[in-house]
């Protein structure tokens, strides 16, 4: 028989349908079908100025948008040549660090609660606060943050900063270890993860696969690593790898991921530079507000970026970062006018999600849902 499972399910994680072909309770064949929540960012991006574009790039992941910021402004910047102050950077590095633990709660919470464990959403969603609570001290906002800027930050950190994200690892780690109480050793969870959606090292490859999905495959894949980017290289962490390849090591993989970003959150609030939060490129980057209030020339560049943008070089650029569902890029091409001629996006979610049909096939219908939560898929970010 054909099943239809979504696109309106509580287990697709928003609006995805996969269409089952069933032989009893074994799946036969998936099709992933997307498209129901396009939002035509790509295109929209090509209509505005470059600065007005970082917005957009919040609402692809929306449980990512530090990251998605991240990935835009370096591309932009690496086609102005542009050099962002270490402080800038550093911060870039830290708030990246709580977006991705940010993103794991969430995924964490709903992933258990597709396979029954309902309180486990709940104290994920407790924790997610003390994060959104830092996302709005720095931006005023506690999703849509846009805090980064081409060119550095939006504006200073508060002097309070690093005090908020020191009560911010202080108390995450006890909290991981009780939700490890729970599943790591919990039989029903066992049984539901271990052995379920299994990938090899060849999947993996044949995939593109990037983030837990391929580093559960055992192939230790980080762009933090491997192309260094926002002075990663001066950070001290470890890339965590199961070689399982099944829900399970997915899981063990992103909660290991915790641990890591706590730690290097931790070297980034001790070694916070000081100094300016956004580089001195006059015609690109706002300059400080109290020059635009006492001098003319400052006025005269603010007001023009922001009415009519600036102009970056002809030419193309990608850059990738690694957001917590692995490799976003932004692919920019250039043609010296204020706005993109062409923007695409390589978002994990879309290259991640053309494995489930690999990963449910000879399986239970039952797994897809483990299947498709151990993906870890924002929609916004696959239809974009």
């Amino acid at each position: 028989m054909t099943l239809n499972m979504g696109p309106q399910h509580p287990a697709t994680h928003g609006v995805l349908r996969v269409v089952l072909e069933l032989d009893g309770e074994i799946v036969v064949k998936a099709y992933p079908v997307i498209g129901y929540l396009h939002t035509g960012i790509e295109k929209t991006a090509e209509a505005k100025h470059y600065h007005k574009v970082v917005p957009l790039t919040d609402r692809m992941d929306y449980l990512a948008p530090m990251s998605n910021n991240l990935g835009y402004c370096l591309a932009v910047e690496k086609l102005l040549d542009c050099e962002i102050p270490p402080k800038a950077q550093w911060a870039r590095v830290c708030l990246a660090e709580l977006t991705r633990i940010n993103s794991h709660l969430v995924w964490l919470g709903t992933h258990a609660l597709d396979i029954g464990a309902m309180s486990m959403a709940l104290y994920a969603f407790r924790e997610r606060e003390h994060i959104l609570g830092i996302y709005e001290l720095v931006s005023g906002q506690r999703m849509m943050s846009s805090y980064f800027r081409i060119g550095g930050l939006m504006k200073d950190l508060p002097k309070n900063f690093n005090e908020e994200v020191q009560k911010v690892i202080d108390l995450i780690p006890s909290r991981i270890r009780e939700y490890e109480d729970l599943l790591t050793e919990n039989r029903i969870f066992r049984n539901r993860t271990i052995g379920v959606g299994k990938l090899t090292k060849e999947d993996a490859m044949t995939y593109s696969l990037t983030g837990p999905m391929i580093r559960g495959c055992g192939i230790p894949y980080d762009l933090r690593k491997a192309i260094p980017y926002s002075s990663y290289d001066k950070f001290d962490f470890e890339i965590p790898t199961r070689e399982e390849g099944d829900v399970f090591a997915r899981y063990q993989v992103r909660v290991e991921e915790m641990y890591q970003s706590l730690r290097i959150t931790q070297q980034a609030i001790d070694g916070m530079p000081e100094g300016d939060f956004r580089a001195n490129v006059p015609g690109v980057v706002l300059p400080p507000k109290d020059k635009v209030l006492t001098e003319m020339e400052a006025l005269i560049f603010h007001f023009k970026i922001i009415t009519e943008g600036f102009h970056p070089p002809e030419g193309e650029v990608y850059v990738g970062i690694e957001s917590p569902k692995g490799e976003i890029g932004y692919y920019i091409v250039s043609d010296g006018s204020p706005n993109p001629y062409r923007m695409r996006v390589r978002p994990p979610s879309f290259i991640n999600l053309a494995a489930l049909p690999k990963m449910c096939e000879g399986g239970y219908v039952a797994d897809v849902i483990a299947n498709i939560g151990s993906v870890d898929i924002v929609l916004g970010e696959v239809d974009r």
